[in-house]
C-alpha cells in the first residue's frame, strides 16, 4: 500500500488567458478548470490511475468542495476534521508558455487538529507500506513536523519519502543521519536550499552537461542516511542517487503546456516503479516519463499510464 500525506491541500484553479499576461491590465479568461490539489493528492492520483492501492490522507472540513472532487475522481482518501476551508491555488497560463502561480497560505491547524491528522496517518500505515509526505505544512504546524513523522512512521515499520522545501526541508536535513527518510525528492531549487547555493544555477549546470556538483550533493545526502535521493531538474532531466551510485537521464522530448504537478507526477512514477520492484535506472526512467507526460497536459492534470512514454535507454550511470 502507498499512502500520501497532504498537510496543506488545495483546490487548484487554472485559468488560461490565451494571450500574454500584462501587469495592471484587464484580462478575460479563455479556459478554466478546478482540480483537487496539493502535492500528496497529486502523487496519490498518479498512483491510483496506475491501478495500485493508495490512500490520500489530508485535513479538510466534512463539507469542503475538495472532498467532493476526490470522490468524483474515485481516489481513496481519509480526511481529519478541520475548521478552516481548504485553500485555493490559482495558476495563470499565458503566452509565451508562461505559468504564474498565486497560492493561498492555507487554513491554520490548531493543536487538536494537528494531532488528529497525525494519528489518522499513523493508524492508516502498516509495516511495509510506503508513505509519501508531500508539500508545504499547514500554518500552525512546526517546521520539524516531517522529522517527527518520519521517526514515528519508521517505528511502525513503514518506508517514508519526503518532498518539501524551505524550513521543513532544512529541519529534515539538520536531523540527518539520526532521522532520515527512505526517499527524498528535491528539485533543483530545493537541492540549492540544502546546499546554500543557487538552484537555478544547478539546473543550468545540468542543462549544460555539468552534473558533478548535483551528483556529489545527492550522493552526500544518500551517504548521510537518505535511502534514495531523486532530484528533478526541470527540462534538464533528473538524477537518482541510491545504493551507493548515481544515475542521470535527460528529460524525454515533449510539448510543454503546464509545469504544475510535474514534480508530483515524477514522484508518482518513481513510487509506481519502486512498488513494482524496478531497478534504480528503471525507477528514474519512469519518474521522468511521468513528469514529461504531466507538462504536456493542461493545469494540474496528473497523467494516466496510457499517456506515459518511457525511454529507459536515456538513463546512464554517473
Amino acid at each position: 500500500m502507498i499512502l500520501t500525506l497532504t498537510a496543506n491541500p488545495s483546490l487548484d484553479r487554472t485559468v488560461d488567458l490565451g494571450g500574454p499576461l500584462t501587469p495592471g491590465g484587464v484580462h478575460r479568461i479563455a479556459e478554466e478548470s478546478t482540480q483537487p490539489g496539493g502535492k500528496g493528492i497529486n502523487v496519490a492520483l498518479g498512483v491510483h490511475r496506475a491501478g495500485l492501492p493508495v490512500i490520500a490522507v489530508l485535513p479538510a472540513p466534512a463539507d469542503d468542495p475538495l472532498l467532493a472532487l476526490l470522490e468524483a475522481e474515485g481516489l481513496p482518501h481519509r480526511a481529519s476534521r478541520s475548521t478552516g476551508r481548504v485553500r485555493t491555488n490559482l495558476t495563470v497560463l499565458s503566452t509565451p508558455q508562461l505559468t504564474t502561480k498565486i497560492n493561498e497560505p492555507g487554513a491554520r491547524l490548531d493543536a487538536a487538529e494537528a494531532a488528529a491528522l497525525e494519528e489518522l496517518l499513523l493508524e492508516a500505515a502498516s509495516p511495509g507500506d510506503r508513505v509519501m509526505l508531500s508539500g508545504s505544512l499547514a500554518p500552525g504546524l512546526p517546521a520539524e513536523t516531517y522529522v517527527h513523522l518520519v521517526d514515528r512512521l519508521h517505528a511502525r515499520g513503514a518506508r517514508v519519502g519526503v518532498d518539501t522545501s524551505d524550513a521543513p526541508l532544512a529541519a529534515l536535513a539538520a536531523a540527518l543521519p539520526g532521522i532520515a527518510p527512505d526517499v527524498l525528492k528535491p528539485n533543483a531549487e530545493e537541492l540549492g536550499q540544502i546546499l546554500g547555493t543557487d538552484g537555478v544555477a544547478l539546473e543550468q549546470d545540468a542543462a549544460d552537461g555539468r552534473l558533478e556538483g548535483i551528483r556529489d550533493a545527492a550522493l552526500d545526502l544518500h551517504h548521510r542516511g537518505v535511502g534514495a535521493v531523486l532530484v528533478t531538474l526541470g527540462g534538464a532531466g533528473g538524477l537518482l542517487a541510491t545504493e551507493g551510485r548515481a544515475w542521470y537521464s535527460p528529460s524525454p522530448p515533449g510539448p510543454v503546456l503546464s509545469t504544475v504537478g510535474a514534480g508530483d507526477s515524477a514522484t508518482a512514477g518513481y513510487l509506481i516503479a519502486q512498488e513494482r520492484g524496478a531497478d534504480p535506472g528503471a525507477r528514474l526512467a519512469l519518474a521522468l516519463a511521468y513528469g514529461t507526460a504531466a507538462v504536456g497536459l493542461p493545469g494540474t492534470t496528473i497523467p494516466r499510464p496510457e499517456q506515459v512514454r518511457v525511454d529507459a535507454a536515456r538513463v546512464r550511470a554517473l
